[in-house]
């Protein structure tokens, strides 16, 4: 499963700079508003020193990292949800991904125009968030009008989801994002239909200038505060120098980030706090011919896992030949970790851990 993640923000907040950096797939980036025309898509490998190491153990042939996919949405401005800008066309993209990352500027450059005028992240913020919370008010009306149809015959049941629209506008209309209203197990297959804006999972990447990437700066603060009232993430990026680290190889970038102070990229940075927010681990297949990283999400049971590989894995799912990763590096192979008793042979209600190498058995 590809992790997919919408990067929004005003314009000239670094988002297509910030995209480039990220994906190398050369989005056009100006000095101006709207450059970004069509929604651009990069996949990126993410970076996993485990699955390196397993694949030198293995010696394979074949080294697969899973991949996230990041999308690079225009420049929203206020009354894009009527249309304004680029409008609707573009906020109708960010229903297709798994979670937001929300550029924000937090630099200072009076060569690069703010749409707004000055730097003013909760102003900016609080414009992006009242847009996706319109298209989503948007949404629900119309659900609400189809469903009064539905419900003209006195159905129960629609009776009880047209109220539980109702709840939602309500919800909306004083201004709350749909990621601070509480649902029950009935209600969420509900919600989830809706494939609304604001009940997106976001992570902050307040974009700074290079001095200010290890600790932040005033306009940084401002953003932490308001994520932390809304349980969201904070990366802190510059996205100039994540355009520098891109055109660096493994050797030149480790050095590079060491001379300015941070353990990781920016990239490393917003693929783990996204993966913390959705939940997301990562376990691992791996032989002579490939060794492959697999994302699924926390809680997953083996057959489940098994089904991310392929379908028949799950249907005929008879066991899970796991071990921790920690164990098969110790031991340095499958036959050495079996011969040391850390090979554990799982059922359908094993749990999948982070880091797991997995050999799955199943009938066909």
């Amino acid at each position: 499963m590809a992790l997919r993640c919408g990067i929004v923000g005003l314009p000239n907040v670094g988002k297509s700079t910030l995209f480039n950096a990220l994906s190398q797939a050369g989005a056009e980036s100006a000095n101006y508003p709207f450059c970004t025309i069509e929604p651009n898509v990069g996949m990126v490998s993410v970076p996993d020193d485990r699955l390196v190491m397993l694949g030198q153990i293995n010696k394979s042939i074949k080294i697969v990292p899973t991949t996230i996919e990041f999308v690079d949405i225009a420049g929203l401005v206020a009354g894009a949800s009527k249309g304004e800008g680029l409008g609707n066309q573009f906020l109708g993209h960010i229903r297709e991904v798994d979670a937001i990352v929300h550029v924000v500027r937090c630099f200072e450059n009076e060569n690069v125009v703010h749409v707004a005028g000055s730097v003013n992240p909760a102003s900016d913020i609080e414009v992006i968030e009242t847009e996706l919370m319109l298209k989503d008010l948007e949404a629900v009306e119309k659900r609400i009008d189809r469903t009064k149809k539905t419900a003209k015959g006195g159905d129960k049941r629609q009776l009880v989801e047209l109220a539980f629209y109702e709840r939602l506008l309500a919800h909306l209309s004083k201004g709350k994002t749909i990621r601070s209203f509480d649902v029950d197990d009935t209600e969420r297959d509900w919600l989830k239909s809706l494939f609304l804006l604001t009940n997106k999972p976001v992570v902050y990447a307040a974009n700074v200038g290079e001095d200010d990437l290890q600790s932040g700066n005033a306009h940084v603060d401002v953003v932490r505060d308001i994520a932390a009232k809304e349980g969201a993430s904070v990366v802190i990026v510059s996205a100039e120098l994540e355009a520098q680290i891109a055109e660096l190889d493994d050797e030149e970038k480790g050095m590079f980030l060491e001379d300015m102070g941070v353990e990781a990229s920016g990239l490393d940075r917003l693929i783990r706090a996204a993966y913390e927010l959705l939940g997301l681990i990562t376990f691992f297949t791996s032989g002579p011919k490939e060794t492959r990283a697999w994302t699924i999400t926390r809680g997953t049971k083996a057959p489940g896992a098994a089904g991310q590989i392929h379908s028949d894995f799950e249907r005929g799912f008879i066991r899970a030949e796991t071990i921790k990763y920690t164990d098969y590096v110790a031991q340095g192979s499958e036959s050495k970790a079996r011969d040391a008793g850390v090979l554990r042979s799982e059922g359908k209600e094993y749990t999948v851990a982070d880091g797991d190498v997995i050999l799955f058995r199943f009938n066909v």
